[in-house]
C-alpha cells in the first residue's frame, strides 16, 4: 500500500469506530498515526543495528520485560501487539507499565526480534509466525565448512507456514518459507535441529 492508501484506510477505520459508537480518543488516533509514519519512514540501511534498545533498560526492567515477552509468546500472543492494545485501550500493562511511562512508543518501535538474540538465557522464546521475515543459511542445502569452498551465506525470506508435527516418538516444527525470487522451501525441525540455520534479520 502507498502512504496515501494507508492514511485513507486509517481515516476510514476512525470513521467506522465513530459510526459504531466506539470512537477512538485523540491519543489513540495519534498513536496509530505515529506508528504508520514511523513504518513509512523506516530506514532500510541497517540503522537498527547501531544500538540495542534492550540495553537501555535497567537490569530489573530487562528481567520484567523479557519475562513479559516470554509469557505472551507462550500463550501464542504477540507481545508488541499486547502492549499497543493496552496503550490504545488505556489499560495498565502491569509489570511492564514502565515501558509506556518511561520509554514510550519510539522505544517500543525500535525493538526488533534480533535484539533478543543477545540474551542467551532468553532462548528461543519468540515464535515464528506467518509473515515474519527471517534469514536462512545456505547450510540447509549445501555442505558448508569453515575452511571449505562453500562459506555460510544468509538469504532473506518470508515465513509462509508454521506447522507443529507430532508422531508417537517425537514432536517438531516444520516451516515453509519463500525466498525473494519466489522459490519456496520447507525447513524441517526449524526449532529442534535446524535452529542454527536461521536467524532474525540483522537490520
Amino acid at each position: 500500500m502507498t502512504p496515501d492508501e494507508i492514511d485513507a484506510a486509517l481515516q476510514a477505520a476512525f470513521n467506522r469506530c465513530d459510526a459504531a459508537s466506539c470512537p477512538l480518543t485523540e491519543t489513540q488516533k495519534q498513536i496509530l498515526l505515529q506508528i504508520v509514519e514511523q513504518i513509512q519512514g523506516k530506514p532500510h540501511s541497517g540503522v537498527s543495528d547501531i544500538a540495542n534498545p534492550l540495553d537501555e533498560l535497567t537490569s530489573e526492567e530487562l528481567e520484567a520485560f523479557l519475562q513479559f515477552v516470554k509469557t505472551e509468546e507462550q500463550q501464542d500472543r504477540t507481545w508488541k501487539v499486547q502492549l499497543l492494545n493496552d496503550w490504545l485501550l488505556e489499560n495498565d500493562s502491569g509489570a511492564v507499565q514502565f515501558i509506556r511511562d518511561r520509554y514510550g512508543l519510539q522505544w517500543l518501535y525500535r525493538v526488533e526480534s534480533h535484539h533478543f538474540d543477545k540474551y542467551s538465557d532468553f532462548g528461543d522464546a519468540l515464535k515464528l509466525r506467518v509473515g515474519d521475515r527471517i534469514e536462512i543459511s545456505n547450510a540447509l542445502w549445501e555442505w558448508v565448512q569453515a575452511d571449505g569452498p562453500c562459506q555460510r551465506e544468509w538469504f532473506p525470506c518470508t515465513v509462509l507456514q508454521v506447522e507443529n508435527m507430532n508422531n508417537s516418538d517425537d514432536s517438531f516444527t516444520n516451516c515453509v518459507i519463500r525466498f525473494s525470487n519466489g522459490a519456496e522451501y520447507e525447513v524441517q525441525g526449524i526449532y529442534e535441529w535446524n535452529r542454527y540455520n536461521w536467524r532474525w534479520p540483522q537490520g
